[in-house]
């Protein structure tokens, strides 16, 4: 029987956002990052888990597909699993996976049909591969890339470096499919103990994660330190990033910044008396940060004349910076990879491969990111059906489930939304999704108390028809992916405040009848009911925790917080008196709800 379909499978490998993406004939049918199976955030180390869901999912062995690209931004993926063999390093190869990583075809391959590229390369390939532009320029900018010895690429021989220099920025054009660097940005490594830790390098991304380190004790709180920016004092902190006839430079940073947060278990991060401090430096790392990316897409605008700009990479994701390039860079048009953090590196890896080794054209665009797989009405009855659930719930079928939430949120319950196929990225798009009234501002206080503990200072975002948006926010530039942030007319403030940022702006995501007809269809009844077509999107988890993937996972987050209505597809679950009895057992720790919902108890 002659073959069907052909697939190409890209990895993203080892350190964080593990990540499989599984092309159909040029077009993406799987998409999933490794924590959303394992519940471990950021999840690290090897890819079966990944792999297997792809797979499964297309119904289809690795016999089946025809080519596997991969990368890892530490080493070239062979050099890393040679290393790994002999060498422990249970952040890149936990001890539960080292005995069976062996075992797999993919580990220490020789085979042709298995390939390695280089970091930024991949970021490039997710970029622009699956924008809806035939032509244009590509900005890439993280914390770290690929070492120059391992870049792929050809690129202006006047950008020097060291073989064991970074990668930090990248620019490309493209037309079609052939893609062109016209530009590298080097990090050279530093001296002293921590040289090893990118975010100590010279670089604009690393600046961002070595801010965050400071001010969070954790390099990757970027998005919090863009929320706690508008709360800092303007020009209170010297330039932390400097960029003179292009060249940019990172001054060190010397004893004046002498507040580290400090995980000692004594003090609260929230009443630091060095808070004052973090947020001055906020500021100034955010301002310079839009400063340099503005700096540079208007360079590549002005270099190449292009009108359609792409941009990925880990600082892709600061939607305020976005928002800036799309409005004052001079580009017609600009398409940001929903993606766009390492976890997109398995989208770039596999369009390298279906673009450059198989020599195809390209096809897909990539209007949408709901690209997991999608889990049966049995699927959700299953997660309803066992025992210690029953006696604490209710579930309903909805004849008209849109109709029949849309009331609920009027009446200010918090909503966990699970609908069709799982979103690819950082961002919940309103199939993963805790909803909400924005109109009174004391609900973003209910949703940090009841499910999501975070931070005071957090804002949360905004999904908005998006026929509407540009009477309720400032900027003709669509959002689909929720990466721009906007500023909140004036006449509209008062009237959703619990989606406002202290600084008037709002992280907003548009929504079409084309791409999410259901949640569209929600916000059209919710408008009906209110005048109101706008509701707060947040990630359906809670802090600390992946977004929620499979009708269990979103079990166990309804009965262990205060979310107060959970829509499973047509089914509406509540909570009932026995709740409260049985509630506390659950809630204990998660451990708890993972036996409640493994229970064998006859149903």
């Amino acid at each position: 029987m002659p073959k069907q379909h052909t697939y190409v499978l890209g990895l993203n490998t080892y350190d964080h956002d593990v990540s499989a993406c599984l092309l159909r004939d040029g077009a993406i049918a799987f998409a999933i990052a490794k924590e959303r199976i394992t519940r471990e955030k950021h999840a690290t180390g090897f890819y079966q888990e990944v792999i297997d869901y792809c797979l499964n999912a297309e119904g289809i062995t690795l016999d089946d597909v025809d080519l596997v690209v991969r990368n890892c931004y530490i080493l070239p993926v062979p050099e890393m699993e040679e290393r790994l063999v002999y060498q422990d390093m249970p952040g890149f190869l936990p001890p539960n996976e080292r005995a069976g990583a062996p075992k797999h075809p993919l580990y220490l391959s020789h085979s042709d049909k298995v390939v390695s590229i280089s970091h930024h390369l991949a970021h490039a390939y997710s970029a622009f591969a699956v924008s809806p532009f035939e032509e244009g320029v590509v900005m890439i900018v993280d914390g770290v890339g690929s070492y120059q010895s391992d870049v792929m690429e050809p690129y202006p021989p006047t950008d020097t470096a060291t073989p064991l220099a970074r990668e930090s920025e990248s620019y490309y054009k493209f037309s079609g499919s052939k893609l062109e660097c016209l530009k590298k940005v080097w990090m050279e490594p530093d001296r002293g103990l921590l040289s090893d830790e990118f975010y100590n390098m010279p670089g604009l991304g690393a600046l961002y994660s070595r801010a965050s380190t400071y001010i969070f004790g954790d390099w990757n709180k970027c998005g919090e330190l863009m929320g706690l920016a508008p709360y800092g004092r303007k020009e209170q902190v010297r330039h932390l990033l400097e960029l003179t006839d292009g060249k940019l430079h990172v001054p060190h940073w010397t004893r004046e910044f002498n507040q580290p947060y400090i995980m000692d278990g004594d003090e609260k991060w929230e009443t630091s008396p060095s808070m004052r401090h973090w947020e001055d430096i906020a500021w100034r790392v955010q301002d310079d940060t839009e400063n340099v990316l503005l700096a540079r897409a208007r360079w590549l605008r002005e270099t190449t004349g292009a009108k359609n700009l792409t941009i990925a990479g880990g600082v892709a994701l600061n939607c305020v910076a976005n928002g800036r390039v799309a409005r004052e860079a001079g580009f017609e048009n600009v398409w940001i990879q929903p993606a766009a953090g390492d976890d997109g590196i398995a989208i770039g890896c596999a369009y390298y491969g279906w673009l450059e080794i198989l020599k195809q054209r390209r096809g897909f665009v990539m209007a949408h990111s709901y690209v997991g797989r999608r889990y049966t009405d049995q699927d959700v009855s299953n997660a309803s059906a066992k025992f210690l659930v029953r006696i604490q719930t209710s579930a309903v079928h909805s004849d008209d489930i849109c109709r029949d939430t849309a009331k609920l949120l009027a009446e200010q319950k918090v909503i966990g939304w699970f609908q069709g196929a799982s979103e690819f990225g950082p961002r919940a798009l309103g199939n993963r999704s805790l909803l909400a009234d924005p109109r009174k501002a004391g609900m973003k206080d209910i949703l940090n108390s009841r499910v999501k503990h975070r931070q005071p200072f957090r804002p949360f975002a905004p999904i908005v028809l998006a026929e509407r948006a540009r009477e309720i926010f400032e900027g003709d530039e669509d959002s689909p992916f929720m990466l721009i942030a906007k500023r909140v007319r004036p006449e509209w403030r008062d009237r959703i405040p619990a989606i406002v940022h202290v600084d008037g702006t709002a992280r907003v995501q548009t929504v079409r009848a084309e791409t999410n007809p259901v949640l569209y269809r929600l916000l059209k009844e919710f408008e009906a009911l209110t005048g109101v077509p706008v509701l707060i999107n947040t990630s359906f988890n809670v802090k600390g925790e992946p977004i929620v993937e499979t009708p269990r996972d979103a079990m166990i987050c309804f009965l262990t917080t205060g979310i107060d209505n959970l829509i499973l597809h047509d089914t509406v679950v509540s909570k009932n008196a026995w709740h409260r009895v049985v509630g506390p057992l659950v809630g204990i720790y998660t451990d708890v709800a993972n036996l409640v919902l493994s229970s064998t108890r006859p149903v």
